[in-house]
């Protein structure tokens, strides 16, 4: 039995980058615990702390130069996030858009020039973001783009000129837009449902064709070569014959497309299309046989890189290669854990009550398989979205459930990405219909086959994973013995009325995701937990940061309000310092505690 920290303590280095020339690797390294940047010389030498933040870790950064570094961070978890700047020798710290209420999102960090980064701001009207060139050496801010007020996302070519933007138009239909030049004005190319996609991932050089991925015409996605003033697909690339493409390796130096990678149900999958890249790869790959390995930087010659290594039972580690090369760790993310002290996630599949097949992982306490584990206290935990997707990796929450004896459930329930366009529609206005459904018959599944203890079964999640916590415990009373929601929406109506400003212009596709409160009344209604919270007769755990912008923490207060009047069992920790989702350490560890000393008061585990 491990101490819990040891589960979710900050990681001593991580997110590595390096920098452009080569010379130096950037991390983040706890101080006061809160992540900070660091910077090191590749060829030894003392480590450098950029940033001394004690309220909250730094949210993200990036290189723009090889003597300067820009991140992010946010007040309390309000998510809107401030851009700042400093030397590689600590020195210079400087604050960018330090605007009050305001959000920053990067486009382009202009890799060919050092002195500038496009970013987009929400400062003229909190709900649409306006695109801005701004000068990293004299902080002056100049408007490259003014939205019109429908465009919710912009793109730059490969000289970092402002070519491409993503518009909502008629509530529920995305339309892009295209210029050839940063002189003429945007002109609409293509309007289609929200429901198809086209997704512009790279310009290619000296040229207006653009690599792309697009569900057009087909169910799951494809990775194409298009014209992008008139969005016509040239080439078809390659398309899975079972799930959405996921990303691709670009080499910007070789101007060639490399590989694109998918996301299958035992770990990602690579497609090449250069030889001598593929070898490198495989070369690579020979060093750790078994294991998840990704390119996770490179300098700008593409000759040094930083490279992760993981799988289900490790936090993974940072290694250092150069071509020709044996790599060399960096850091493991958590060196306390050991592998064969951790148990296993094995990817499993069920049938959901209609049919359909559902890809789930089940992890389980070290030595167990789904053969030998009978009769367990079982957590299922959907993830939250719900549109995202689990997939097999480590996961320091089902690990720390395990190491209590627990087994851990986690299925892609229709929503899910990555499974094409049918799949995910499925579950349009059936968060409290076919995805419960999806989730409880994957509850019942393992009881079935003698798994779980039918008696000892709690259901957790958080966001939307919270709201299918609530879910199933009011609407499926006898099948959960308890549950934990965590930054969970419970109320369709109240959730849909707080969302952050800039959500606004998506209101119409959320109405068609979840459903419309005037022409939908009657589901929400039905389906919202803290609308029927009388029907809820077993103990519950819910955690709330005061400051969440996503799931407001009026949504927790009703549903334990509810409870609380009718006498039901509930425990109620707000943080007043956080957003959606505990990211300071000591928060996480109450957080944990308390779901440890509640699940093995209600399912009698460790």
């Amino acid at each position: 039995m491990l101490p819990l920290e040891d589960f979710f303590r900050n990681s001593p280095q991580t997110a590595f980058q390096i920098s452009p020339d080569g010379k130096h690797i950037s991390f983040f390294a706890p101080y006061h615990d809160r992540m900070n940047i660091f910077v090191q010389p590749t060829d030894g030498g003392e480590a450098v702390q950029l940033t001394h933040e004690t309220e909250r870790s730094i949210a993200g950064y990036m290189w723009t130069s090889p003597e300067r570094i820009i991140f992010t961070k946010d007040t309390g978890g309000d998510e809107n996030y401030r851009l700042f700047a400093v030397g590689i020798d600590g020195k210079g710290l400087r604050a960018y858009t330090d605007f009050p209420g305001v959000r920053t999102n990067l486009i382009d960090d202009l890799e060919d020039n050092p002195d500038e980064v496009l970013i987009a701001l929400n400062r003229r009207n909190r709900e649409i973001f306006d695109a801005y060139r701004l000068n990293l050496n004299t902080g002056e801010l100049h408007l490259v783009a003014e939205n019109p007020g429908n465009i919710q996302g912009w793109m730059t070519d490969r000289e970092g000129r402002l070519r491409v933007a993503t518009a909502v138009v008629d509530g529920v239909n995305t339309q892009i837009l295209y210029r050839d030049t940063e002189d003429e004005p945007f002109r609409p190319v293509l309007t289609t449902n929200f429901r198809e996609t086209v997704n512009f991932l790279t310009f290619l050089p000296r040229s207006r064709e653009v690599l792309a991925t697009t569900n057009i015409g087909r169910d799951r996605t494809a990775l194409v070569r298009m014209d992008a003033a008139t969005c016509q697909e040239i080439e078809v690339l390659y398309q899975h014959p079972r799930y959405d493409i996921g990303g691709i390796y670009y080499s910007k130096r070789q101007e060639q497309l490399m590989s694109v990678s998918v996301t299958t149900h035992s770990g990602p999958a690579r497609h090449y299309f250069n030889e001598e890249f593929q070898t490198f790869r495989e070369t690579l790959n020979a060093f750790f046989p078994g294991r998840v390995v990704g390119l996770a930087d490179c300098d700008k010659a593409e000759r040094h890189f930083l490279v992760y290594v993981g799988d289900d039972r490790t936090r993974g580690a940072y290694y250092y290669y150069e071509h020709g090369s044996t790599p060399l760790l960096i850091a493991e993310l958590a060196p306390w854990l050991k592998e064969n002290e951790m148990g296993r996630m094995f990817p499993i599949a069920y049938k959901a009550s209609d049919g359909q097949e559902i890809e789930a992982y089940l992890s389980l306490p070290q030595g167990l398989t789904p053969e030998t584990a009978r009769q367990m206290p079982v957590v299922v935990n959907p993830h939250g979205g719900p549109w995202a997707r689990d997939v097999w990796s480590f996961d320091s929450e089902a690990q720390f459930l395990c190491n209590r004896g627990y087994a851990v459930l986690q299925m892609n329930f229709r929503c899910s990405t990555g499974y094409g366009r049918a799949f995910m529609e499925a579950g349009y206005k059936q968060w409290g219909g076919r995805v419960m459904d999806d989730i409880n018959d994957g509850t019942r599944h393992l009881i079935a086959t003698g798994i779980a203890d039918a008696r000892r079964i709690a259901i957790y999640g958080g966001s939307f994973g919270g709201y299918a916590a609530l879910a199933g415990v009011t609407f499926e009373p006898e099948l959960y013995a308890c549950a934990v929601d965590y930054v969970g929406v419970s109320n369709l109506f109240t959730f849909m009325q707080t969302i952050p400003p800039y959500w606004r212009p998506l209101l119409e596709m959320l109405h068609e995701q979840v459903g419309d409160p005037e022409a939908d009344h009657e589901m929400l209604a039905a389906t919202s937990p803290a609308l029927h919270a009388d029907n809820i007769r077993v103990p519950l755990l819910v955690a709330q940061g005061a400051n969440d912008p996503r799931v407001n923490k009026a949504e927790s207060d009703q549903m334990v309000n509810a409870l609380r009047e009718r006498g039901i069992e509930v425990e109620y920790m707000v943080k007043e310092d956080e957003g959606h989702g505990f990211h300071n350490q000591e928060n996480r560890y109450d957080f944990y505690r308390a779901m440890e000393r509640f699940l093995s008061k209600h399912l009698l585990g460790r």
